[in-house]
């Protein structure tokens, strides 16, 4: 049986005051009591009958936060025009997120650290970033081929970018003050550098 429009706009209601209490207090501290007051429901009752547990819930986090980014950065990978804007606009889009859903991107980092090895929250994360990074490694090779990036180990190339992006992520959740656009742009251009085809 699916949910009805009310049950999955309670769930969303949850979800929603989930990710802002996590990213507030804390994993630790995001308890069902905080959660419920967060979302303005009167008791914890709702969320145990939406959700089996804590982790069924934060599992509901992960998805909501990978959803609401991808919608954010897809659509305007897809409207750049080459490999190299397209490369330039998945940084600063990746980079923008942190002003456009800083909440979202507070929770992942405290959820994710937290869940088990073999929890299937993290399992499934981690299978969907791989799968991700597959997928961008072969449209780095097809831009090698096209003769629009010089030759270099994608893969190497990838996890570089994403270790760059990564600590901009932490530097921004360490200091309030810094500038992540301007870094969204200098890693842009870093790696336009590094990855262009000589002229």
């Amino acid at each position: 049986m699916g949910r009805t429009f009310t049950e999955s706009g309670r769930r969303a209601q949850i979800v929603q005051a989930a990710i802002e209490v996590v990213a507030e207090l804390g994993y630790a501290k995001a308890s069902f009591s905080r959660i419920a007051k967060q979302a303005g429901l009167s008791s914890t009752g709702m969320i145990s009958y939406h959700f089996a547990g804590k982790d069924d819930l934060m599992h509901e986090v992960v998805a909501e936060v990978t959803r609401v980014t991808a919608g954010f950065m897809a659509p305007r990978v897809a409207a750049a025009e080459g490999a190299r804007a397209r490369l330039r606009t998945f940084i600063e889009s990746n980079v923008e997120l942190l002003t456009v859903c800083p909440q979202h991107l507070k929770a992942l980092i405290e959820v994710l650290p937290n869940l088990g090895g073999d929890d299937p929250t993290n399992v499934g994360y981690q299978a969907s970033m791989q799968q991700v990074m597959e997928s961008q490694e072969q449209a780095v090779r097809a831009a090698q081929e096209a003769g629009e990036f010089r030759e270099f180990d994608p893969r190497l190339m990838l996890v570089a970018l994403r270790g760059a992006i990564d600590a901009v992520v932490m530097r921004w959740v360490g200091d309030p003050t810094f500038d992540a656009a301007a870094a969204g742009r200098e890693l842009a251009d870093t790696f336009d550098r590094a990855t262009r085809a000589e002229p």
